[in-house]
């Protein structure tokens, strides 16, 4: 990806406009962690050259609403989605963006998503955190959750983080698969907390 592609084209908040702390996925889930640098690239297989990877635009808030709720359902969790692509274009595209956001698009159709957010640890620094990564059904095998995963962790170099972080569900065996083929380090240990206001 072109140096600064991200910066440019507005996928996340110009220096001095850092997101904030977010709440994390519901439902029970192990932590995997990314270190940027460890990164290998094991698996060749090649997206549709169809499909192509760009930043979000507040146009893109209905369709990614709807892959969030694809995600929930799948989830077993859809009644916990309190969003509207309303509120989705607000946190977004406001004058403090909440989440950077990343589209896979095939032709004229969105068929995948990244959602992420900056946050800070005391030990690691800057960190990525990565809400959401989906794939619609009918897209899902040709690489586009790679070309999506990837095009995140160039986000997180270009944003000078130490790595990146997110969450899987100890029952989602095709993602935790997924992840393996990525230098990740999975934390089983680690309970999420929640506290809804």
């Amino acid at each position: 990806m072109e140096k600064s592609f991200l910066r440019k084209t507005g996928a996340y908040p110009q220096p001095g406009k850092p997101f904030p702390r977010a709440a994390a996925s519901w439902g029970r889930a192990d932590s995997v962690e990314l270190d940027v640098c460890a990164l290998e690239r094991q698996d060749k297989r090649r997206m549709n050259d169809s499909i192509s990877i760009r930043p979000g635009t507040h146009e893109d808030m209905p369709r990614v609403w709807e892959l969030v709720c694809e995600l929930a359902e799948f989830e077993r969790e859809r009644q916990q989605v309190q969003t509207t692509p309303e509120i989705l274009e607000r946190d977004g595209f406001g004058e403090a963006p909440l989440f950077g956001l990343l589209v896979a698009q095939e032709e004229s159709e969105v068929v995948g998503m990244a959602l992420y957010y900056f946050r800070y640890s005391t030990w690691k620094g800057k960190r990525l955190y990565l809400e959401d990564l989906v794939v619609t059904e009918s897209a899902r095998g040709c690489g586009v959750g790679r070309a999506l995963l990837e095009a995140t962790i160039e986000a997180a170099r270009e944003a000078g983080c130490s790595g990146l972080m997110w969450q899987v569900l100890d029952w989602n065996t095709p993602a935790i698969e997924f992840y393996k083929r990525f230098d990740v380090r999975l934390e089983e240990q680690w309970m999420n907390v929640h506290l809804d206001l």
